[in-house]
C-alpha cells in the first residue's frame, strides 16, 4: 500500500464515520425531539408542578405553625392540669383535718 492509497483509504474510513455519526445524531434527535405542540403542554405541566410544589411547601409551613400551637396549647394544658391536682390535693388534706377538728370537737363535748 503506498502513500496515496494510504491517504484515501483513511479519507474514506473518516467520511463514512463522519456520516455515521451524523446519521446516529440525526436519528437520536429524530426519536427523542419534543414537538411543538407538546412543548406547549410541557410548560402548562411545568407551571402545574410549580403551583402544587408552592402548595406543598404552604401546607407544610402551616402544618409545622399549627404543630407548634398545638404543642404550645398542650403544655399550657398540662401545666394547668398539675395545678388543677396540686390544688385538690391539698383541699383534700384540708378535709381531712376538718374532718379529724371537727370529730376531736365532738368528742370533746
Amino acid at each position: 500500500m503506498n502513500r496515496t492509497e494510504f491517504v484515501i483509504a483513511t479519507a474514506i474510513i473518516l467520511l463514512v464515520a463522519f456520516a455515521m455519526g451524523w446519521f446516529t445524531h440525526w436519528l437520536f434527535h429524530r426519536f427523542t425531539r419534543v414537538p411543538g405542540g407538546d412543548m406547549a403542554e410541557m410548560d402548562r405541566l411545568a407551571q402545574s408542578l410549580h403551583e402544587a410544589e408552592e402548595t406543598r411547601d404552604h401546607a407544610l409551613a402551616y402544618l409545622e405553625q399549627r404543630e407548634a400551637e398545638l404543642t404550645n396549647h398542650i403544655a399550657q394544658t398540662e401545666a394547668e392540669f398539675r395545678a388543677a391536682m396540686e390544688g385538690l390535693r391539698d383541699a383534700r388534706h384540708e378535709a381531712e383535718e376538718m374532718r379529724l377538728y371537727i370529730e376531736k370537737m365532738d368528742a370533746n363535748s
